[in-house]
């Protein structure tokens, strides 16, 4: 029975316990309404100031234009067949005649690929053509963004100049340095995104946000040039340099097999009406009847397997169709006035708020 009055003793003062600490709650935050209510004037004005400066910021904030670009990759990656057992002959010569694999440009490497350092600089010195006059794209950025004016106090900057299609080879530290800038700049994830709704769909989406519009159209479209010609060189380098080989050494027994028959024809006519009794005046006739046999059969060979490696070479080289191009105007994007007054007097009145809070309750611990 002790033990039983005990628990409800205890529990009776843990059910009071609960009931003031609620009670306390409620008074608190009623005396913190009181308080507030006092200074309702001062959360007014400085939601009102917040409000003005949101405002401010959309009218003189400047639009963003976004240029959105889609293609899809289309590869023959098969090579069964026929085609086999044509590379497995052309093996038997020393030849390789390559096969499609591309794990390299698969999925997120291609993405991270455009992004890379080596082909927006590449695409910054296309050429575009503004207000009549041909520049590179590096240039155009530069005069849309005043850098000249910023660099009007440094004269090693002052006279820099991006001609298009210049070679990167021979670019000073300035022009190094500048177009390390401009990289980071457009790489930015703000102002750059590359994009793929599902790793089973080979669609690729390219987005460039940028202040102006026709910068974002250009530099975007230039950048899905200059990604689609490294990747099909890159990915059809091997057969490329193997339709080469082969067509040197095609080219070069041909001319020495018309060199044999040039001979056979000069060797027949030494010997005509020749006494018949005289063989050995016939031998370098026979020779040069010997190379023509052999040159025949090994440029037959050649270009049997010339005609293979370019068969490989066109399933190796991949397609890169573009779907969508952005087209003028472009897609627009600014803060709303209205959005921004609420937003900024909403920031206002709670900063304020807490503020007022944090400020009477210093006053009550000092004292």
């Amino acid at each position: 029975m002790t033990d039983q009055n005990t628990n409800s003793i205890n529990n009776n003062h843990s059910a009071d316990a609960d009931e003031i600490s609620l009670k306390e709650l409620i008074q608190k935050i009623k005396e913190w309404v009181a308080y507030l209510k006092t200074k309702w004037k001062i959360i007014f004005l400085a939601g009102l100031l917040g409000a003005t400066i949101g405002v401010l910021y959309a009218l003189f904030q400047k639009p963003t234009y976004k240029a959105v670009l889609t293609f899809a990759l289309e590869e023959d990656k098969g090579s069964g067949g026929g085609l086999s057992g044509a590379m497995g002959l052309a093996s038997s010569f020393g030849i390789d005649l390559g096969s499609s694999g591309g794990g390299a440009f698969a999925g997120s490497n291609l993405m991270e690929l455009m992004k890379s350092r080596l082909l927006v600089e590449k695409t910054l010195l296309n050429a575009v053509l503004v207000n009549g006059k041909t520049i590179s794209l590096a240039e155009y950025y530069i005069q849309i963004n005043e850098l000249r004016e910023k660099w009007s106090e440094k004269p090693a900057l002052k006279n820099v100049q991006f001609l298009p299609n210049a070679d990167r080879t021979n670019f000073t530290l300035q022009q190094d340095s500048i177009l390390q800038t401009i990289f980071k700049s457009l790489t930015d994830l703000k102002s750059l995104t590359i994009s793929q709704k599902d790793k089973k769909v080979s669609i690729t989406n390219i987005e460039v946000i940028s202040e102006n519009e026709k910068f974002a159209k250009v530099f975007c479209e230039n950048l899905a040039k200059e990604t689609s010609e490294f990747y099909v060189e890159t990915k059809s380098k091997k057969s490329r340099l193997n339709v080469e080989i082969l067509q040197k050494q095609t080219d070069s027994i041909r001319e020495a097999l018309n060199s044999a028959i040039t001979g056979v024809a000069s060797a027949s006519d030494n010997v005509y009406n020749l006494n018949s009794a005289l063989m050995v005046k016939r031998a370098p006739s026979t020779k040069k009847q010997v190379d023509v046999q052999a040159n025949t059969a090994i440029l037959t060979q050649l270009v049997a397997q010339l005609e293979l490696s370019k068969v490989t070479l066109r399933k190796e080289t991949p397609l890169i169709q573009v779907i969508d191009r952005p087209i003028l105007p472009l897609e627009k994007d600014k803060v709303s006035k209205l959005k921004s007054l609420i937003l900024g007097g909403f920031l206002a009145g709670l900063l304020t708020v807490l503020y007022l809070v944090f400020l009477s309750l210093y006053k009550k611990i000092v004292a």
